[in-house]
């Protein structure tokens, strides 16, 4: 009887580790992220990022700031290198959930990002 608990604890302990080494690893840093076309954003995703590319005048206060990053969705960055811009919802009474953030400068950033859930989630905007 103890050389079948003996076989039987090694069968469990083969298998139990092929399952462990078959689990995926996912990898640090931020998750990749998909991709959206200009002509794809929303007509007002459009108006905003073609303001962002002319130097505004920007509808809100906040637009044009920094943003930290916090959820750390985007590639890590200093301090100050991206900016956030409202994209207008038609019936919102406020700014609405949807952003486009730049890193880099101003006029001419080099990366944009559109999220439509007040930044949940990221889609690098290219041309």
């Amino acid at each position: 009887m103890a050389g079948f608990v003996a076989v039987k604890f090694a069968l469990t302990s083969c298998l139990l580790a092929v399952a462990v080494a078959t689990v995926p690893v996912q990898a640090k840093g931020p998750p990749a992220t998909a991709t959206i076309a200009v002509a794809e954003l929303p007509r007002q995703g459009r108006e905003t990022y073609e303001l962002i590319r002319q130097g505004g005048p920007f509808q809100y206060d906040k637009d044009g700031t920094v943003f930290g990053n916090r959820e750390r969705l985007l590639p890590a960055e200093r301090r100050g290198f991206y900016r956030e811009y409202t994209v207008r919802t038609p019936g919102s009474r406020d700014r609405g959930a949807r952003r486009i953030v730049c890193g880099g400068p101003a006029r001419a950033p080099h990366a944009c990002y559109y999220t439509a859930d007040h930044y949940a989630s990221f889609r690098k905007i290219v041309e």
